[in-house]
């Protein structure tokens, strides 16, 4: 890899938001989630993601607490309106109102010293408000503090920029995976190493798939997990994953991918077996062959 060198800010326009509001706010999404909306201390943000009955991601979230009656959710554009369709499907009698405030606040990735000037460096997840502008740490990535910064829309973004392909190349490379329309319910959470990244909350009550999810966790190995590859060409979140060892069915799927400098990097959802074994190839036996690369955090089952 080339050396990764960047400082800035850029205009992450691929994201939404969703807005949570009413007194009933936090208890219904914690409902509806697999984090524990109701635990989560004003100001504080968390991974999460919304499943079908079948434990399977419909989509995923980096969700606000902004009080106790207001709460955003960060989305793939691709997925809001009918993720924002299907959750007020449940909303019946409960006291909160969701909206799309996409227009209503500009979305920006932070990267390098300018990121941990803001956050100083902060653990993953944690939030604070400066000048009317929330930001939440993200998970590093290549060496780089890395911050998500939801402004009003009126505020005009100020100091050094980066290319959006940097900020995608270095969020692949963190491992930690958003949804979008390609993979919709594709994955139980565990398929993309939330339960290691603090995306689910096992000590909550019930909310779409739990027994799945939960059942996942704690009654038996669990065979398909979250990696990260290098390879020659082009990745398309959806493309199917082929190993050697087995080339009449695919092994995994691509997530979620990004390029920099004629590089090519995805995150993807594999059969754990099929990291052991034989090549891994994009799309078909014949296709480009994949390259594993390291994790930069470990698995909760390692831990």
């Amino acid at each position: 890899m080339q050396n990764f060198i960047y400082n800035g800010k850029t205009t992450l326009s691929h994201l939404g938001v969703i807005k949570s509001q009413g007194v009933d706010a936090a208890n219904f999404l914690h409902n509806q989630l697999t984090q524990d909306f109701l635990m989560i201390q004003e100001g504080e943000s968390r991974l999460a993601a919304f499943c079908n009955a079948k434990g399977r991601i419909q989509a995923s979230f980096l969700g606000i607490k902004k009080n106790a009656e207001e709460i955003l959710l960060i989305c793939d554009l691709s997925l809001l309106p009918q993720t924002l369709k299907r959750l007020s499907m449940f909303v019946l009698r409960s006291k909160v109102k969701l909206t799309d405030a996409s227009q209503e606040f500009s979305i920006s990735g932070c990267i390098g010293k300018t990121a941990s000037d803001l956050m100083h460096d902060s653990p993953p997840w944690r939030h604070q408000v400066l000048a009317s502008t929330d930001m939440i740490s993200l998970y590093p990535s290549l060496g780089l503090a890395r911050v998500l910064c939801i402004a009003p829309a009126s505020v005009l973004p100020i100091g050094p920029s980066v290319d959006l392909d940097a900020w995608l190349w270095a969020d692949v490379h963190s491992g930690v995976a958003m949804l979008d329309v390609a993979c919709f319910e594709a994955f139980v959470p565990q398929m993309l190493n939330y339960e290691s990244v603090g995306g689910v909350n096992f000590k909550k009550g019930c909310y779409p798939g739990q027994e799945v999810v939960a059942r996942s966790q704690f009654r038996g190995t669990l065979k398909r997990r979250a990696f990260i590859v290098h390879g020659p060409s082009p990745f398309q979140s959806g493309q199917e994953i082929f190993s050697s060892h087995d080339p009449l069915q695919p092994c995994g799927m691509v997530v979620q991918a990004a390029s920099w400098r004629n590089q090519f990097a995805a995150i993807v959802s594999l059969q754990t077996q099929a990291t052991l074994q034989g090549s891994l190839h994009l799309g078909s036996l014949q296709g480009d062959a994949l390259q594993l690369q390291d994790l930069p955090y470990p698995l909760l089952e390692d831990i």
